[in-house]
């Protein structure tokens, strides 16, 4: 809620008119289809399951007007996002993909912004960055309790065992697995174990 207040301040200071600023992604598409932007800012992470809701919700939005300019926000670096963003911007459609922390320097966020409307791609460069040194070894990506979190999957544990050889709680558990699976690129998908898949990147590495 501070980051979405904080950018209506922002985007409002420097002439924008927020038509609207929501909480989840339901909400997210249901404003779109109201007002009709000239542009959307969407978090990767939204409610009501807060992984890549947001993430899902830009796509169907795509999906449903090709040329809807879109700007991602993530608090993560994502291979599989930034491809999946770029590759979607071939109809002419202004795209971004930028970190978070990069509101924070007011004047390059608003540049990106102008340049997803325009119909730019805005990709950015610690995004880059990371991707390119993160290519020869994934699990740089996870901290040191993620990545023993981890080794424990690969050992088989389950969640309420794993909780209890770290001494946390199971909440804790999951959120880790949460956020392992985003830093390795590992999105929802019917077809897919995502548990499974992390075993073989750690076993692979």
């Amino acid at each position: 809620m501070l980051l979405r207040e904080g950018l209506v301040s922002l985007l409002e200071r420097f002439g924008h008119t927020v038509a609207a600023a929501v909480g989840d992604a339901p909400s997210l598409i249901e404003a779109v289809r109201v007002h009709r932007p000239d542009a959307v800012i969407v978090d990767v992470r939204m409610p009501p399951d807060n992984t890549d809701d947001g993430l899902r919700a830009a796509r169907r939005l795509r999906a449903e007007d090709p040329r809807l300019p879109v700007l991602v926000l993530s608090q993560y670096v994502s291979q599989g996002y930034t491809s999946e963003l770029v590759a979607s911007s071939d109809q002419g459609a202004g795209t971004g993909y930028l970190l978070k922390d990069r509101i924070g320097e007011v004047q390059d966020f608003v540049s990106a912004l102008a340049s997803v409307v325009a119909g730019g791609t805005v990709v950015d460069p610690e995004v880059v960055r990371q991707l390119l040194t993160r290519r020869h070894d994934p699990l740089q990506r996870l901290s040191p309790k993620e990545l023993e979190v981890l080794g424990l999957i690969a050992e088989g544990r389950s969640n309420a065992a794993i909780a209890r050889r770290l001494v946390v709680t199971e909440a804790t558990v999951s959120k880790r697995i949460a956020s392992i699976f985003t830093k390795l690129d590992l999105p929802q998908a019917p077809d897919d174990h995502r548990r499974v898949l992390a075993v073989l990147t750690y076993l692979g590495s």
